[in-house]
This record gives structure tokens, sequence and C-alpha cells, in this order.
């Protein structure tokens, strides 16, 4: 997304100023062709790494607080018995994987769509048409998911998980159906406000309701004795009003000046180009995610303690996957701007600096979790069984670090370039095709939990490297053929909208 402000004006900066608050242009106008030739490409290089630090940043603290809700629920229940940790964990794995992954994988649609209109298209209201045929697909996608929740019970026995996690994982996911809603439209919401380089907001917004969802659940849980049940109902109610104070930031504070009303006839047409792209970003993130959820199944098969350490682990994992994923939406809309404004070779060097950057992130990951790999597990549970099965799993969950980081960051640049299927086809082939049924091999045959993590390591280098050598190869003058295509497609707008021909002098570089 341009670092514009909603305004239909932008104003130039210097790589040197990008991201003095807020308001600066994530997208500048290309400098001089004396200045350019003045630039080393190692200055070019280090300002693009930059850049995408200050993007991501502000992506990673929303994604990481919105996660926290779902983990400050895991830890407040754990302290009830191991089959409730383990229950609670499982319930929301298994709702990352589904609902969740409406939010996260079908919202990817719109950092395509958004970042290339908000370069390309002449019309500021088109994004505001664009979430509202958001949250009408994503709310029909989220629909079939709350039916696979109502018949959770009959599904977690068909795939052989202990009888406590059957009926009380049911009922768990029963409560949270209303809640899975309000996650849905708040990353809607915030997909909105990012593609008016609004960033911050979400995480004011989950600063007040991170806390509140610790009450919430502390609440529930004890004093009002609801047990284990207590922990979807608090998270539900925290997901509606993050997305309620998201409205209001917009309404009176910043962010309706690309609202133009409620347009609901507009909103439902040409609905297939969202839909096409939605569908294949919950493919693209999904083939990944469901991996993870496949291993979460089988170490269920393993026992009661190997579920409870594979529950930690990968609580743990869902909130240092938003570093990467952070990364990757801001590369995401990056390409996306860099493409809508007709730079290809700007684009390639910011896809490769990505990469970097994921590669030196995930190496720190890296490091922590090997110092802390002893002690990392009480944080979560007292038992000693848990915490020594998690100090023998986390070399291999270190390890993957940075190849989750690749994962990310040419992930969200080939959703930046409209490529969802690529990273699904590549997640595909990686995971299901030898990866995953060689680590549950080796789980079975005396390996363990950690021959289940062998196979998500061996997966991720693949992904990372794959994808990689994808972005390297792509031809970025046709990218741009592409991106400016989707545009005439009508893919933004309806064919009321005005056209690239009529695009303002805003997004001329």
């Amino acid at each position: 997304m341009a670092e514009d402000s909603a305004s239909s004006t932008a104003t130039p900066v210097s790589s040197s100023s990008i991201f003095n608050d807020e308001s600066t242009a994530l997208l500048p106008k290309a400098p001089l062709p004396d200045a350019q030739t003045n630039d080393s490409k190692y200055r070019q290089w280090l300002a693009e790494i930059w850049l995408l630090t200050k993007a991501a940043v502000p992506v990673i603290l929303a994604y990481t607080l919105q996660n926290s809700l779902q983990t400050v629920s895991v830890l407040i229940v754990g302290r009830l018995s191991p089959e409730a940790l383990a229950t609670a964990a499982f319930c929301y794995m298994f709702a990352m994987a589904t609902g969740w992954l409406i939010a996260m994988g079908g919202t990817t649609a719109l950092d395509t769509l958004a970042s290339t209109s908000f370069t390309g298209s002449q019309d500021k209201h088109d994004l505001g048409i664009l979430l509202q045929r958001g949250i009408i697909v994503l709310s029909s996608f989220y629909a079939v998911v709350a039916v696979i929740w109502g018949f959770s019970g009959p599904l977690f026995r068909a795939l052989g998980q202990e009888e406590f996690i059957c009926v009380e994982g049911s009922k768990f996911l029963h409560i949270l159906i209303p809640g899975g809603l309000g996650y849905v439209w708040f990353e809607s919401m915030k997909k909105y406000l990012q593609a008016q380089a609004i960033y911050r907001p979400g995480t004011y917004v989950l600063l007040i309701t991170s806390p509140l969802n610790a009450l919430l659940n502390y609440l529930f849980i004890y004093p009002f004795g609801l047990g284990l049940y207590g922990a979807p109902l608090a998270t539900g109610i925290s997901y509606w009003v993050s997305f309620l104070l998201l409205v209001a930031y917009a309404a009176l504070v910043r962010g309706h000046e690309c609202w133009g009303g409620f347009t609901p006839r507009r909103a439902a047409s040409n609905l297939w180009p969202f839909v096409r792209l939605a569908f294949l970003g919950v493919i693209h993130v999904g083939t990944e995610w469901w991996a993870f959820e496949i291993v979460a199944l089988a170490a269920g098969r393993l026992g009661t303690i190997t579920l409870a350490a594979q529950s930690v682990i990968m609580t743990a994992d869902q909130i240092i996957n938003t570093i990467p994923f952070g990364l990757g939406v801001a590369a995401s809309a990056r390409i996306g701007n860099l493409l809508g404004a007709r730079r290809p070779r700007e684009a390639s060097r910011a896809a490769h600096c990505a990469a970097i950057l994921s590669t030196i992130l995930g190496a720190l990951i890296l490091t922590i979790l090997m110092s802390t790999r002893n002690v990392f597990g009480r944080i979560f549970n007292n038992d000693d069984r848990v915490v020594r099965l998690v100090a023998d799993v986390m070399p291999f969950v270190a390890l993957f670090q940075i190849a989750d980081g690749l994962n990310g960051s040419c992930g969200g640049v080939l959703r930046g370039m409209g490529r969802q299927w690529v990273g699904a086809l590549v997640n595909l082939i990686s995971y299901y095709g030898g990866a995953l049924p060689a680590g549950i091999y080796l789980a079975f045959h005396g390996w363990g939990l950690q021959g289940l993590w062998v196979g998500q390591c061996v997966a991720l280098y693949l992904v990372g490297i794959l994808e990689w050598v994808i972005v390297g190869l792509s031809k970025w003058d046709k990218e741009v053929d592409r991106a400016l295509g989707r545009l005439d497609a009508g893919e933004i707008r309806d064919d009321c909208a005005p056209g690239i021909g009529e695009v303002t002098a805003r997004n001329e570089v």
C-alpha cells in the first residue's frame, strides 16, 4: 500500500526520510535520473531493506497482539490440567487452520488488489467497495467453516483423537463460532486501513483488547466458574470489540476518506475475481497451516504428554510466525505498489530484499529459541515430562525458522504479484508430496514427536528455496503488465469505474 494519506495527492519523499511518521509515503516518487545514478546499488539495497523493516514492524506487532488473544487463553486454561491445555490449544489450532485461515488467507486478495489499486486507480472509493466485497465473500467462506465446527465432534473421532478432545473440543468450537466472524471482519477492516497507509490503529486497538481479553478469560474461567468454556467466550467477545474499535477509529479519526458509503449493489457485483484470489490465498496459506494441523493430529495419537508438548510448541509458533507473515504482508503491499506504478526493476530488488531480511530475522529467532529450550515449556505448563519433550524437539523447531522466514517473505511477494496459485502449488508438492508422509513415518517408527518436526523442517526448506528461485526467475516487466491488466479487466472496480488511462498524476512516476 502506498504510504500516502487517504487524500488524492501524494507527497514525494526521499528514501532517507521514509517512515518518519505514519503519513509518509511507502512508495516514494522516483528520483531524478541524475540523482539515481549517484546512488550506489549498495545504498539502494540497504534503503529497501530499511523501508521493508519499517513497514513490517507495525504489521508484525498487530499480528502478534492478535494471536496473543488466544495464546493468553491457552496460558490461563493450561493451569486447569494437561487435558484442558491440550483441548484449548488443539481447538485454537483447528480454528486457525479453518476459520482464522479465512481471515488471514482470504484477505490476501485485498493485499493484491488494494495495493495495486492505490497506485493504479483514480477513484479512492474503490477501497470502500473492496472492503464491502471482501466482507461479503469472506463471510460466505466462513459460513462453511461454521458448519464444520458444528460437526467437529464426529470429525475429531474420525481423526482418532482422544475422547476428551472430541467432547470438550466440540463444545469449545460451538461457543467460538460467533467470535470467529468478528475475527474475519476485523482482519478485513485492518486491510482496508493498511491500503491507505494506516498501519498503527490495529496495534492501538489490540493494546486495548489484549488486556481486556486476559481479564475476561480469567473472570469467565475461574470466578464465574465456566472453566474451559470461558476461554472461547472471552476470545470471541475480544475479537468483536477489536472490530468495533477499528470501525470507530476509521469513522472518527482517520480512514473514512476512502469510504464512499454502503453500496451493496456495486460490492456484490463482479465478485468472481475477488473470490478467485481469496480462494487461492486460502489455499496458499492453508496448505502450510494444514500440514501443521496434520502434525497436531498425529501428535494426538502419540499420547497426552506428546499432545501437550506439541500444543506448547504450536501455540508459541503461532506467535513467532507473525514475524515472517507480517513481513510477507509488507512485501506484498510493496510489490503491488511498485507493479501498479510501473517500476519492475525496483519490484525485483524489493522482492530479494524481503528474502534477505527474512533470513536475518529467522537466524535471530533460531538463536533465541535454542538459548531458552530447556525452560521454554514452563511458560505454558509445569509438568516436567512436557517441559523435557519440548526441549528435545526445540532444535528442529528453531532450525526451520530461517526457512519459515523465506516462505513468509517470498509468499508475500507472490501474493503481491497475484500469483497465489504458485505458492499453493509449491506447498502442495513440498509438504504433501514427501516431507509430511516421511515425518509421520518417522514419528511412528521410533522418532516420536521429533520425527514429525523433522518432516516439517525439510518441507519448509523446500518451500522457501523453491519460492525464492521462482521469484528470482520472474519476468518483472510482464508482472507489471499483468498487474495493470487486472485493473483493466475490472478486478478492482466495476465496469462503471474509470480505467487505467484515467489515472491521475499522483500515480505517475
